[in-house]
């Protein structure tokens, strides 16, 4: 296995926490004490090492993946340095918690919408369904469902797997669409924002959780978010919670992750 160094502080444990809180995820698999992810047909393994994590294989076109799996664009050492006076029980408690990012840009806002107004719990298992139906499996993982295999399938089909018919409508319409998301990452959050905005079903909600989640932008404050909401609340009572972003400046995206981490770290 190769060795990719990562910058301390880091935690292995904390940062895939995610994919294994809420049951196993099939495109982002955790097995055996290590992360699985199928990278244009070739399986991926990740596991922690000392001063980093040690992946096979490695190479130009698995890397990027493994950066984003492991939240490698966050600056934590400054986030930590100037993280306001309420934040610090969060950040020692999780200390190394890299928030791990969606490596596609086209899976971000399908995962998105599966988990419009449902649980987390329910809203991967429909995930895992789509993923079974529509992906290719590697070894143990599968990989996500291609957007050009999307744009074939019927709402019906989307239907089957547990999507509700709207949902269904929305995935479909954003396979089937003009908007090129791999070129969003190179625009400002606010022209992000509109042209996701555009396509029916996509909403603020869904737009600051790619900004979020995908293209980790440090002003990224998902405002619409219940849990965050419920976090914003309990710190600072009641409160206008996008304005309360203003407190974490510059940087929400951070901080947002750390106040939803109490609630979604098993």
């Amino acid at each position: 296995m190769a060795f990719l160094p990562v910058a301390e502080p880091f935690d292995f444990a904390l940062t895939t926490a995610r994919f294994r809180a809420f049951g196993i995820d099939r495109a982002s698999l955790w097995h055996e004490g290590g992360l699985h992810r199928v990278v244009r047909r070739r399986e991926v393994r990740v596991e922690p090492a000392p001063g980093g994590v040690e992946a096979e294989p490695l190479d130009a076109e698995t890397e990027p993946v493994v950066r984003k799996l492991l939240g490698l664009e966050f600056d934590l050492g400054a986030f930590y340095r100037r993280a306001p006076a309420e934040l610090r029980p969060l950040t020692a408690r999780f200390v190394g918690y890299r928030p791990a990012l969606a490596p596609d840009p086209f899976e971000a806002v399908v995962t998105s919408i599966t988990a419009q107004q449902v649980s987390l719990v329910s809203a991967l298992a429909i995930r895992n369904r789509l993923i079974e139906r529509f992906g290719e499996r590697g070894d143990l993982a599968w990989a996500f469902p291609t957007r050009e295999r999307l744009a074939q399938a019927s709402e019906r089909e989307l239907v089957s797997v547990g999507f509700s018919r709207p949902k269904a409508e929305y995935v479909i319409g954003l396979a089937r669409s003009d908007l090129e998301l791999d070129t969003l990452g190179a625009l400002p959050d606010e022209e992000v924002k509109a042209r996701l905005v555009a396509l029916r079903g996509l909403g603020e909600w869904t737009a600051d959780w790619f900004l979020a989640r995908h293209l980790a932008r440090p002003h990224a404050w998902p405002a619409g978010d219940l849990v965050l909401r419920k976090a914003v609340v309990a710190l600072y009572g009641d409160v206008d919670v996008r304005a309360a972003g203003a407190r974490f400046e510059p940087f929400q995206n951070l901080s947002a992750h750390y106040l939803l981490a109490q609630f979604l770290t098993p």
